[in-house]
């Protein structure tokens, strides 16, 4: 059931049927993508001039089954610099691990998925308390009672002793099925997540989970107006509003951004069209200090790109409700279908990665947009030692110096298993 091209170039073989399946847009899409980026860039198509980071270097490079391996999720960081994060594959029962990378690259398995009741093939990354408990969830395992033989996903707890708890496993019934986005927590201790499929209409939902495990369905998706099958991390701002968006669905057809109220009021803030506005998005938003939101849509954009549906764009949403696209991908060496959550400095750059496109061709790109909308590549990805193929969102420093970017690439590396990187910006 996953919609996300980087699942379709390494999960074939080796995760349950339903995490394979994937929707006729997309099918197409990872089928012919491919094949029309490189032939534009054999053509010789026109790109954005390349401005090369002054630095970027692999921290870790993950080794395979005893490591972890082809890490999908961003990262998490603490005080120290050390990074955390997870990977779909490896450990003890190649079903995924939580990883902790020093700033030295050391890297430590904190905890090995069992594929059973504590869950299987994480695909986001953790959030952490005051406490130092990391939190986050399962694409798979959990209930043995879930609809599908492979567990319909859980929300778990990891204490910094490295002790697992399953907060919750999905049914695959309304309460939700498939997590594939990471989660928010609010200062009550309830989390906020979604999930791809579930609910009433088997379109996802939007939960919270209180700390007694109790769960809670704000919205379960019909797949007409308010869209289908989110796949984003949700933010929460100070009124308790959440955001996100919907991959699929509304009223036109190329997914939503949505809002959700407190009360429980759900309210679409702009619906794709699938046409130079974007679509599919299958990123979460930010929000600056003046209300505007930023996201980015997979696919859409301008006409001439690379691939005929369009190489993705980046759009914000004002405050006032006025909807504009920041940039068009083409799919040269400015990269192609963004799919990572955006991350924003405080004069208004935003950046974020591709995971098709680049200077190399399908590797992707960690790109940087200026406010006047100029585009700035800080490093192509080759597919090779420095990684390739990322859809996962960045992390600024947190208690170091440096001016760097942290991320994953979920191909490539020394041993083709995945890196952390970290580029300069």
């Amino acid at each position: 059931m996953s919609l996300r091209t980087g699942f379709d170039r390494k999960v074939n073989q080796k995760a349950s049927t339903y995490l394979m399946s994937k929707s006729t847009h997309f099918r197409t899409w990872q089928t012919a993508a491919p094949l029309a980026i490189a032939a534009a860039l054999m053509a010789g198509q026109a790109s954005p001039a390349i401005a090369r980071a002054a630095a970027f270097d692999v921290l870790y490079s993950f080794t395979g089954v005893s490591s972890g391996y082809t890490p999908y999720s961003g990262l998490a960081a603490d005080q120290a610099g050390n990074l955390y994060g997870t990977t779909l594959y490896g450990g003890t029962s190649d079903v995924g691990v939580v990883f902790k990378v020093t700033p030295s690259g050391s890297e430590t398995v904190l905890h090995s998925f069992g594929g059973g009741q504590d869950g299987a093939w994480p695909v986001t990354g953790l959030i952490q308390d005051q406490a130092g408990n990391f939190y986050g969830t399962t694409s798979g395992g959990g209930s043995a009672n879930c609809a599908y033989g492979s567990g319909c996903g859980t929300v778990y707890k990891l204490a910094p002793d490295g002790t697992e708890t399953v907060l919750y496993a999905f049914t695959g019934g309304n309460d939700g099925n498939y997590p594939y986005a990471g989660l928010v927590i609010d200062k009550k201790g309830n989390l906020y997540g979604t999930t791809v499929y579930g609910g009433t209409d088997g379109n996802g939902v939007v939960f919270e989970l209180a700390p007694n495990g109790i769960e809670t369905v704000l919205h379960s998706f019909t797949g007409g107006n308010d869209g289908a099958n989110p796949y984003c991390d949700l933010i929460r701002d100070k009124a308790g509003n959440l955001y996100c968006t919907a991959s699929e669905g509304g009223a036109g057809g190329a997914g939503v951004v949505f809002q959700l109220t407190p009360n429980g009021t759900f309210n679409v803030l702009h619906a794709f069209t699938g046409g130079s506005d974007g679509a599919y998005p299958l990123a979460g938003v930010i929000q600056d200090k003046s209300g505007n939101l930023y996201t980015t849509a997979s696919s859409g954009g301008i006409v001439n790109c690379a691939y005929e549906t369009g190489c993705g764009t980046v759009v914000k949403i004002a405050a006032g409700g006025t909807f504009s696209v920041l940039y068009s991908f083409t799919g040269g060496n400015d990269g192609s279908s963004p799919e990572s959550d955006l991350i924003a400095d405080g004069t208004g750059n935003l950046y974020g990665t591709t995971y098709y496109g680049g200077g190399n061709g399908l590797e992707g790109v960690v790109f940087k947009l200026a406010p006047d909308g100029t585009e700035t590549v800080l490093h192509n990805f080759t597919g090779g030692e420095d990684g390739g193929s990322t859809s996962a969102g960045l992390i600024k420093d947190k208690g170091q110096a440096g001016g760097y970017l942290y991320g994953t690439a979920s191909l490539g590396g020394a041993d083709q298993y995945g890196v952390v990187f970290k580029v300069k910006k």
